[in-house]
């Protein structure tokens, strides 16, 4: 094989590493999940999660959120060095307290949203 036409990225040495796992590497921000169509009887919520800078991070939230009792759906837009949107679907209503304890148990932290 030859790799002598390689494009240099730029990725090396940015030091924009992750600060939850090891080694440091960029990962692709895609949703933790498919979208699926909203029922009638579906209630969506929406919280922002800061400290989140990898998909090891958006996993973590997803996994944590996903285990409360009645969350049929989570999906994360990441934003590196912002807070990331949560948008969390799921049969009944869910408390921003439990909401707020999963998060924290995945090592991050709620943020109001922004206006």
């Amino acid at each position: 094989m030859n790799n002598d036409n390689r494009n240099e990225l730029g990725l090396k040495g940015a030091g924009a590493g992750c600060t939850c796992c090891a080694p440091a590497t960029i990962a692709p921000s895609t949703p933790a999940s498919a979208e699926t169509k909203p029922t009638d009887a579906t209630v969506t919520a929406e919280v922002f999660v800061s400290g989140m800078t990898c998909s090891h991070c958006v996993s973590s939230v997803t996994e944590v959120i996903a285990a409360i009792d009645g969350v049929d759906d989570v999906s994360v837009e990441l934003n590196v060095g912002g807070a990331s949107r949560i948008k969390i679907r799921s049969s009944a209503p869910i408390t921003n307290a439990r909401v707020q304890s999963a998060v924290e148990e995945a090592g991050y932290a709620l943020v109001p949203a922004s206006s």
